[in-house]
This record gives C-alpha cells, structure tokens and sequence, in this order.
C-alpha cells in the first residue's frame, strides 16, 4: 500500500511538473488580444510620437535596458547596466560602455551585434532626418563598436545621467541590413522595414494593417527559450476606450485594454461584470494643452504652423495665454473625467517629487475675474456677440484633439469655461489613429498642429526627465525640414530654456538636476505655451485570464509582455 501511494504520489507531482513545464513552453497559452483605441499607425517608433506606435513595435524591437514597473532598469539587449563601479561608465562621465548579450539573433536568424547599435544611433542622429528619440542622443558625440558585443557612446560633455540612448521602448535598436538604405530624409520612404521591422523581441510581425489591426506570431528565435507564452497576439486599434474596455471587462473578447478613459461611474458599472480588473499606476503622464505660438493660416501654404510664418495673431500674446489657464477650473475636470484616476496639476512634470515643482500652484483655482480683468487691461474689447477682439482680430480658437468621449467632455466643458471671458471656441475631433500617426503627409497629426490648441497626454521613459525636457528645446520645434517629426508642439524657443537643458545634462547632483527640472518646467508654466490640466493615472484593463500583469508607468506597457501567461 505504501509503494502505491508513492507511486500515486509520484505521478500526480510528475503530472504536476509536466502540467508547469508546458505552461512554461513558447506559445502553449495560444493567442492573447490587446485593444488599443488608437489604433497603430507605424512600427518604427523613431518615426513616431504616438505612444501606441511606440508600445506596439516593443513587442519586436528591444533597447539595450527598459524600465521595470518599479522604476528600475533591466537589461533586455545588455548583459548589464553599466556603472561607474563596474567601470561600464567611465570615471570622466564622457562615456558609457555597454557590454552585449552573446548569441542574440535577428527574428531572420542573422547575428545582432554592435554595428547595429551603432547604426541605430546614426540613424536617429542623422541631420537630415527626424527622429523622435533626438532628445534621448543629447550631447552623443559618436557611437563605437569596440568589438562584436561592446558598444561605447562617447558624449561632448560629461553626462552624470549616461543612459539616454537606447534605454526604453522610445530608443530602441533597428537592425542595420534592414534599415541601411533608410537614412535621412529616406526614412519615411522605407515603408516595407517601417511596417515590418526586424527585431529582436518576443515577436515578429504576421500581418500589418496600418490604422487597423497588427497580428504577431512568438519570435522562434527569441533569447529567452521559454518566452513569449503565447504563439500569436492581436492588437487591434480604433474605436473608443469606452468599447475597448467594455470589450475586456464586460465581454472577455479582448485580454488587454490600453489607456483607459471612461467617465469614472461607466467604469463602475463595467467591472461590475466581474471578467476583469483595472490596473493603474501613477507615473508622469499629463493631460495637457499646447498653446501654438506660430501662425496656422492655410493661406501660408508651406509655411504654416512654422517660425518662419511668423507669429500667431492673438496667442503669440502673453496676457491671452494667461487668461485661457486662469478661466480653468481643474477640479471639474478631473471630477467629470477621471475621478480617482486623476489629480488636478499646474505642471508638465509632476513626478517623481523631487523634480514636481510648487511655484505654480496658483492654477489649481480657478479665477474668471481675473482672467477678464487681465484682457480687459490688454485692450481685448467684448463685442456684441461676446468675442473679444483688438485690431480687427478676434479670440476665436480652434481646439483639437483626439476621438475619446472624456477628451470630448473635457473640450466642452474648457468651451463654456473660455466663453466666460470672451473667448469663442470651435471644437475639432481626429481619429486618433491618424492625430498620433507618423504620416507626414497628413495634415492632421499633433506634431503639425494646423490648429490654435491641441490637448493630448504625454509621459517619458524612465524616472529621470532629462530627455523629456530636452523635448522644448528650439530643435525640437516640428517643420518641413525635419518631417515634422519633433516634440516641441507650442514651437517655443528660449536661449534660457536651452541653457538650461544643455546644463542639467552635465549636472551630477541630483538636487541640483532637480533644480533645474523645475526650471525649465516653469519656464514653460509661467509663459503658459504648455497649459497642464490633469496628472493622470496610467489606467489599463486586464482580463482576469491574463497573468504576470503589471502596469509599467515608466515604459511601454508591453514592454515585459513576454512575460504575461493564460492564467
């Protein structure tokens, strides 16, 4: 009896074990779908601001690390993260040497080595093209290959914050072969490798449909034998966040539903169907208003929405821009549109708390009187239809954003508000597909800008914001001649703000970085160019299916998608 009840005991823990090993094989779990309301316009996130064409291409395009939910870096491409006490970074702070993992190879079974990183690094620094990952190449003097998995980037200044370039799905690494007939003002042309990139990630692209639906299959080649879990994913775009988290959460069609923004008592009722769970974390995503500086008149042909139009008409006036952000009344917002998932913020960088600044708290509460009295002094007159004018020019906005019933509330709500003070207000939706698409022949995408103000939510990789306030520098400004591709939405351009930015990026301290941060974050805040609203919570929504799932507020959140299983 005994014998058999170990025999008994032996096979269940063998049919146990079996059961384990082959929920740990690549592709046992089958399919996985992911909605994403925006739906994937470009797989090459260098051509690309649209966070779902940069979190769709980091399922097949690594960096060289990417930041875990909890902040930290984890080495994807790199053996290690290099420091100055493993001697990766070095003692002058003018390089960093990072070390490759061996035996990586491209999804078409060719070698990754350190001519592709290099080459990834030319690509994005070339001056005749735009690359939306510029700003992580601050200061990158040139990219060495030291052999076939040592890489070394040499900077012009010492840099305290060394890891810019290819950490996080913004800055990845492109496969030379593919993408070496791509360069410069010839990287849009390359649509095949844009639709289709090569890489090195836990999957490959099946099939692209683009401002529709992408179908992956597990990369067979992937560096981690057991990963990805499952053997294909969809990610299926357009629509609204409304239908894509009903879609997780109500009808457990879809696994993964990105960027939630349903009107909080909607969500209530959603995840009372039980089939699943809203994720969220707190990171520095900020809905926000871009105030265009420049003129957008079709009449200016080529020249519109440039600095060398020439200014806006009304906006280019300090005393107008003040007015729009003291007319606001933030709680409101937040209140309508995000509920828990929202806080009232006067700053584009709220987070982490040692760089959230408090010198403009002020616009917390709102103040009508003020924001009249304020264009009343400026010779801003109310006309018998309720529009303030000057000089023949009336306060009359044209507002864009995207196709989201919260963003909708939000532009109507802001529209009553405006009109308190005299100003008049159209209100423009875009799919949202084609506003944080990569078409630069769309006149259409946030990066153009043809409108007066544009509202849209913005984040950046990691927890230290040097690259991302390297984003309102005067380079950054978007324009014909570098395909529009750029961060500077407002077109602003300060010797003061670039000073400031060329300095943090050789400041050690991290007090004195933040410091700085604060700056330049109120450089922007008190010239109001950016009109910050609400710090919103990363919200997404997962099946109760879906296993190893947690929300990374400071990468993409597929970022460690080869880790989700079927529960």
């Amino acid at each position: 009896m005994r014998k058999l009840k170990t025999l008994v005991l032996a096979t269940v823990a063998a049919s146990l074990f079996a059961a384990t090993a082959a929920q740990a094989e690549r592709g046992s779990d089958g399919n996985v779908n992911i909605a994403y309301w925006q739906a994937v316009s470009i797989l090459n996130p260098f051509l690309s601001g649209g966070t779902k064409d940069v979190e769709a291409s980091s399922l097949i395009l690594d960096p060289l690390a990417n930041y875990r939910p909890d902040g930290s870096m984890d080495p994807a491409l790199a053996a290690e993260i290099p420091t100055i006490e493993n001697g990766g970074v070095a003692a002058d702070l003018r390089s960093i040497t990072w070390k490759l993992k061996e035996g990586i190879v491209w999804s078409d079974g060719s070698a990754f080595t350190a001519n592709d990183v290099v080459f990834s690094a030319n690509y994005c620094m070339d001056p005749e093209g735009g690359c939306n990952a510029a700003s992580n190449f601050a200061d990158v003097e040139s990219v060495e290959a030291l052999d076939d998995h040592t890489v070394r980037v040499n900077f012009s200044v010492a840099k305290p914050f060394p890891y810019g370039p290819f950490v996080g799905a913004t800055s990845p690494v492109i496969q030379e072969a593919q993408f070496k007939d791509c360069m410069g003002a010839k990287a849009p042309e390359c649509t095949e490798a844009n639709f289709g990139p090569i890489g090195t990630g836990p999957f490959v692209v099946d099939e692209f449909r683009a401002n529709d639906v992408v179908t992956f299959k597990a990369n067979d080649k992937y560096r981690n034998p057991n990963q990805p879990a499952f053997a294909t994913a969809v990610l299926k775009g357009g629509g609204d966040s409304a239908a894509t988290t009903r879609s997780v959460l109500e009808t457990g069609e879809f696994d993964y539903a990105w960027n939630v923004q349903v009107e909080p008592e909607v969500l209530d009722q959603m995840q009372a169907a039980g089939k699943g769970k809203i994720i969220s974390a707190f990171g520095t995503s900020v809905e926000r208003l871009m105030v265009q500086l420049t003129d957008v008149r079709p009449e200016l042909g080529d020249l519109r929405g440039t600095v060398e139009g020439g200014p806006h008409p009304f906006l280019s006036d300090f005393n107008v821009r003040k007015a729009l952000s003291l007319a606001i009344d933030r709680d409101i917002l937040v209140e309508v549109g995000y509920g828990p998932n929202g806080q009232v913020t006067c700053n584009v960088l709220p987070a982490p708390a040692i760089y959230a600044s408090t010198a403009n708290d002020a616009c917390k509460v709102q103040d009508v009187d003020a924001a009249n009295a304020l264009l009343d002094e400026a010779g801003w007159v109310v006309g018998s239809d309720g529009v303030r004018a000057k000089d023949g020019v009336r306060l009359s906005i044209l507002f864009q954003t995207s196709t989201n019933s919260v963003r909708q509330g939000t532009q109507a709500l802001i529209k009553q508000m405006w009109q308190a003070i005299g100003v008049e207000t159209e209100l423009r939706n875009i799919d949202a597909g084609v506003f944080f698409g990569g078409d630069q022949s769309s006149p259409d995408t946030f990066q153009k800008f043809f409108a007066d103000i544009e509202m849209y939510t913005n984040n950046f990789d990691g927890t230290d914001p040097e690259a991302y306030m390297g984003n309102w520098v005067c380079s950054e400004i978007p324009s014909p001649a570098n395909q529009w591709i750029g961060n500077n939405m407002p077109r602003y351009c300060s010797e003061d703000y670039n000073a400031l930015s060329a300095e943090m990026g050789k400041t050690a301290s991290i007090e004195k970085r933040a410091e700085m941060a604060k700056k330049m974050n109120d450089l922007l805040m008190q010239e109001y160019v950016i009109i910050p609203l609400i710090h919103r919570g990363r919200v997404s929504a997962a099946s109760n299916a879906l296993g190893n799932v947690v929300l990374n507020p400071w990468d993409s959140e597929l970022a460690f998608a080869e880790e989700w299983t079927r529960n």
